[in-house]
């Protein structure tokens, strides 16, 4: 007995027995660079702000916890721009890295106004 022959697919059709990749999955790639770089830097810089806001609401007795959750805060700004240059495949020695000086100066503004 023979067994029949598949049917012939459309050519617009995926055939799940044989998935086609893509040839040049550079532009695919820096998408997903792109997206990672985002949601890493944009998880940390959120927990920077978490501590920026603690640092808000610590007793005004306390000016030495303020301070220093608001460099903890700065750190954490240094490292998810670290992180994502990082990503990009480019070195993390850039002057951008004093944006997370900006955050602690920030923190500090609004922790003693």
């Amino acid at each position: 007995m023979e067994t029949p022959a598949p049917a012939k697919r459309p050519r617009h059709l995926m055939d799940p027995a044989n998935p086609v990749r893509q040839v040049n999955d550079r532009s695919l790639t820096r998408v997903q660079r792109t997206v990672a770089s985002v949601l890493a830097t944009t998880t940390i810089m959120h927990l920077a702000a978490g501590l920026i806001v603690a640092a808000i609401f610590v007793s005004d007795d306390q000016i030495a916890a303020q301070i220093g959750l608001n460099v903890i805060a700065g750190c954490f700004a240094v490292i998810a721009l670290a992180v994502g240059f990082a990503i990009h495949g480019r070195s993390p020695a850039s002057p951008w890295m004093l944006m997370g000086l900006l955050v602690t100066a920030i923190g500090l503004l609004l922790t003693f106004r």
